[in-house]
This record gives C-alpha cells, sequence and structure tokens, in this order.
C-alpha cells in the first residue's frame, strides 16, 4: 500500500515562540541567545530578518551583532519551547498516533491510513489506473496544506510541510519551502522534483560525505540514483547502499510512534554552551553532564546495553567533527563519559575552544550480552544497580537530589536536567573517515 508520509518543522522555532510571547518584537531581527554580556555567548536561534543580515546559529552574539547592528537578543525560555513542541503534537495526535519527533521542532507522521479524518476534498484523489493507481499530488497537498494552516491558526506559528511516500522524501520535501510551505515529492513525479538537486541536500549526506561523492562526479541526487552499487559501496561501505536506496525512493523506514522504543538504532544528546569550553576539565565535567542524560535514556529504554559510543565535537571555528569506537557492552555513565573524553583527548590537543559537544550510543544487545570477567564477580552487576536506584530516587525527589563528585561542585552542571529535555534522533550516517 502507498504511504502517505508528513515531515513539519516548526519554522525559526525558538525565534517565533519568542514573538508569541513578545508580539512587540514582530518584523525586527531576533536572536535567542546566551548571556549578552558574556563575550562568548552565541545565537541559538535566529528569525527571518536576522537570516538576511547573515546571522547564522551557533556564532557568537558579538559576531552577529557586527553583522546586524540592529539585532535583537532574548534568553532561551525552554519551558515554553517544550510546551508548544507539546501543543503541535496534540494537534498532529488528533490524525495519527504514528508521530516520530524528530527533535524539539520536527515530526514525521503516517496518515496513511487516517486520511478520512481530514475535511472533504473537493478533486480527484488519485491519478492512473489499476497498479498505477497513485495518490494526486493535489490531494497530498491539500492533506498538507490542512495540518500547516491548522498550526498557524490555532498555534501562531508557521510550519514547512513535505509530504511523499517515505520518510526521506518528506524531510526533503519540508526543506524546499520555506517558511510556511507545503512541498510534495509524490510516486508519479518524485524524479522530476528532486533529482536535479545537490546531493548534500539528502537526508544523511554531510559535508565529507558529499565531498566523496563530488569527487567521483556524483553531484546531485540523481546521479547518486543512477550510480552503480558497487561505486557507492566502494565510497561509504554500507552507508553508500543506503544513500542509493534513498536516493530511488526506497526508503521502507516506518514511523514510529513516539512511545515505540524497540527499533531504536541511537540514543544520543548534545549542548551548545554559552561560552566556549577551553580546558579539559571543563570537556570532562560536561561530558559526564551528557552521559548521565544518555545512560539514563538507555536504561530506561529496555533496549539493554549500547557497544558503541560516538562522540561529536563543534569548536568555535563551526567546524566539527564525529568519531566512534566499540566498547564493552554498557549502560553506565561514568564509562559512557569516559569513553567519550578518551576519543576527545586522542583526537584533540591544547589549545581548543569547543562551542559545542554531543554523546550517542548505539548497538543494542537487548539485555543479552555474554557476562564478562567483572560482572561475574559482580563489579559491574553493582554499579549497574546503584546507577538504577540514583535513577528512582531522581525520579521521585528531582534530578539535582543526587549529583556525580565532578559536577557537584558546579551549580549550572548539577542544576541541569537534560535527560529531561532529551530528544531520540535516528541513527545518522558517519563519514568513514571519522571512525
Amino acid at each position: 500500500m502507498e504511504r502517505i508520509v508528513v515531515h513539519s518543522d516548526l519554522n525559526n522555532f525558538y525565534a517565533s515562540v519568542e514573538r508569541k510571547l513578545r508580539p512587540e518584537l514582530a518584523g525586527v531581527p531576533l536572536a535567542v541567545g546566551g548571556d549578552e554580556e558574556a563575550r562568548k555567548g552565541i545565537v541559538l536561534a535566529k528569525s527571518e530578518e536576522a537570516k538576511k543580515f547573515g546571522v547564522k546559529t551557533g556564532e557568537t552574539l558579538w559576531q552577529a551583532k557586527r553583522k546586524c547592528p540592529g539585532l535583537v537578543v532574548v534568553p532561551p525560555n525552554f519551558s515554553e519551547y517544550m510546551k508548544y513542541s507539546r501543543m503541535a503534537r496534540a494537534i498532529y495526535a488528533e490524525y495519527t498516533d504514528l508521530i516520530e519527533p524528530y527533535g524539539i521542532d520536527e515530526c514525521w507522521l503516517d496518515i496513511t491510513r487516517s486520511t478520512k479524518i481530514f475535511p472533504a476534498y473537493d478533486g480527484g484523489m488519485y491519478v492512473g489506473e489499476g497498479e498505477e493507481r497513485h495518490f494526486a499530488p493535489g490531494y497530498l497537498r491539500f492533506l498538507g496544506d490542512t495540518l500547516r494552516e491548522r498550526i498557524k491558526g490555532e498555534l501562531g506559528l508557521t510550519v514547512s510541510v513535505g509530504v511523499s511516500f517515505n520518510k526521506v522524501f518528506a524531510k526533503l520535501g519540508s526543506d524546499l519551502k520555506k517558511p510556511d510551505g507545503t512541498t510534495v515529492i509524490s510516486v508519479t513525479d518524485y524524479r522530476r522534483v528532486i533529482y536535479p538537486l545537490p546531493v548534500e541536500d539528502l537526508l544523511y549526506v554531510g559535508r565529507a560525505t558529499a565531498e566523496k561523492l563530488r569527487a567521483r562526479g556524483l553531484t546531485t541526487i540523481g546521479a547518486l540514483a543512477a550510480a552503480p552499487d558497487g561505486l557507492l559501496h566502494g565510497l561509504l561501505g554500507k552507508a553508500g547502499d543506503n544513500l542509493a536506496k534513498y536516493a530511488r525512493g526506497e526508503d521502507d523506514d516506518p514511523v514510529r510512534s513516539m512511545d515505540d522504543t524497540g527499533e531504536l538504532k541511537s540514543i544520543g544528546n548534545s549542548l551548545t554552551y554559552p561560552e566556549d569550553l577551553t580546558r579539559p576539565g571543563e570537556v570532562k565535567k560536561n561530558l559526564y553532564v551528557l552521559a548521565e542524560s544518555v545512560a539514563a535514556r538507555l536504561r530506561e529504554s529496555g533496549l539493554g546495553r549500547a557497544d558503541t559510543v560516538h562522540l561529536w565535537v563543534r569548536f568555535s571555528s563551526l567546524k566539527s567533527f564525529g568519531v566512534q569506537k566499540k566498547v564493552r557492552p554498557t549502560v553506565l555513565c561514568g564509562e559512557i563519559a569516559e569513553h567519550a573524553f578518551a576519543l576527545f583527548t586522542e583526537k584533540v590537543k591544547p589549545p581548543f575552544s569547543v562551542r559545542a559537544l554531543g554523546i550517542t550510543v548505539s548497538g543494542f544487545d537487548g539485555g543479552s550480552s555474554q557476562m564478562t570477567l567483572d560482572e561475574v564477580d559482580g563489579t559491574y552487576l553493582k554499579r549497574e544497580r546503584a546507577e538504577r536506584a540514583v535513577d528512582a530516587i531522581r525520579k521521585k525527589y528531582g534530578y539535582s537530589k543526587l549529583q556525580r563528585g565532578i559536577t557537584a561542585g558546579d551549580p549550572e552542571a548539577a542544576g541541569n536536567d537534560i535527560k529531561g529535555t532529551h530528544l531520540i534522533k535516528p541513527a545518522k550516517f558517519d563519514d568513514p573517515e571519522e571512525k
């Protein structure tokens, strides 16, 4: 059965919510950022007006204000952003229970079996006959517009919507018309719409991967779709096989409900800092904060232990890299943090200026890993039971009631419950040279 998959992306989300809270900010260049008085306070989000001046997410506020002297900066209000995110998902839930978040402001929806919930459509729902019958592009646009107009009318926020027959193309569609647009990539015309686009527009194609593809003359999504399988496999391994499949419209990954964790490929979290991290001790402390979030979510998920730790680093120059390693299967915060810190010290030498960090774990065993020697003595199992006990105490009394020694002396780190705002995202391809 042909699917109808929607990708919804709330436009300039943080800045848009701030304008809802403060209507006087309408029409002015706006940035959501850290401490204006701090030289290294950074831009977390910006409005369309700020974009026109070249303001970029992640750059320092002083750099942004040099580009845009009239820039208005407001501090982030994450509780309000979460509230509006939940309200948007409540609207989506009126149409389907298959809602897969992709960050706080993006979701995939599968509405294949719930089209009757939508208002009546005046035109034809289908084009073609028999095996060649497909949903009409006009009908798909109508479905996307319905969702988009509801978000605008009820929340006062604009949203870009992509509608297609798979997740990859739906996400691509939502990226093509911003802000406040609906893009349809249908079975009947996806080649015309996306094959001329640059290869880096395809989901999961990062900068380094794009460079490898372009070096072989694969500059468009169409060229990627037509490339021999052996060429892509030789360049990128299994990731190359998958990218070819996606370019050809063969993505069959289901949209999972928010409660479905059985098929998760990875669990991760990242933080962007109001001031750059310049000392190894600062990096280590913040990796422990991230690892607390990731490990707690991993234990909560029931997916078992993870055997791969991935570290992501972004510098003040906005350059970034990712690196990963195989480890003994674990759900322990300390082990995850130490593996991540070892990767950091291996790849990064002082002096450095780190803007953002992220930790992701993958390779879940479902709880079936063979017991290792230290587990036989009970060492590992004791530590795991201790961390699960901490989970229970925090759930009952609050995150800040128990802290690790490495973060306890830092009020900001100790009080930062990033587990509570953790976002689970699908695994992304890593460039081979980054592994």
